[in-house]
């Protein structure tokens, strides 16, 4: 399997991470890169593409990668996860997805897209980061074992994809 993701600050490069620890534990063997260092999906029996919410757009670098493969993309299992929200609102209900998560849904045929808390602290890049966490809206909101269970599903579903 392959996990890609588009990342600003890091928090979505480590749910990347995580769900790839997931999947090993479940026999899948895995591979987690960024869209930049990913060339051809082919080799890849399925894929999952993450992406960093930032002022409501899905990351720039998931958008382009499902874009740039899609017709491969379509040709295996997908599943998308976005990672943003600065409350427990990811925890609580389902978000649905951004404009550009919605699109890479569309041309990949991604069989599920879900939205985590995200996490934004110190050290933040961009403008809008600092803000927030000049306000004391930053920390992290990311529910390990929500993220962990969604990893478990996508193993599921790779190892049967019958449901039998």
């Amino acid at each position: 399997m392959l996990i890609t993701y588009g990342t600003k600050n890091g928090s979505t490069a480590e749910i990347a991470d995580i769900i790839a620890s997931v999947l090993r534990n479940e026999g899948l063997e895995t591979e987690v890169l960024p869209p930049s260092e990913v060339t051809d999906v082919h080799p890849y029996d399925a894929v999952v593409i993450g992406g960093a919410l930032y002022m409501g757009r899905w990351h720039r670098d998931a958008r382009r990668f499902a874009r740039q493969h899609a017709g491969a993309l379509r040709e295996r299992p997908v599943w998308l996860f976005s990672s943003g929200p600065l409350d427990a609102s990811a925890s609580e209900r389902d978000i649905p997805a951004v404009t550009g998560a919605r699109r890479a849904q569309r041309r990949t045929h991604a069989r599920d897209h879900v939205t985590f808390g995200g996490r934004l602290e110190a050290g933040a890049k961009g403008r809008m980061a600092k803000a927030i966490l000049d306000e004391g809206r930053g920390g992290d909101f990311r529910d390990l074992d929500r993220i962990a269970k969604w990893a478990r599903g996508v193993a599921t579903e790779v190892k049967d994809p019958e449901g039998s």
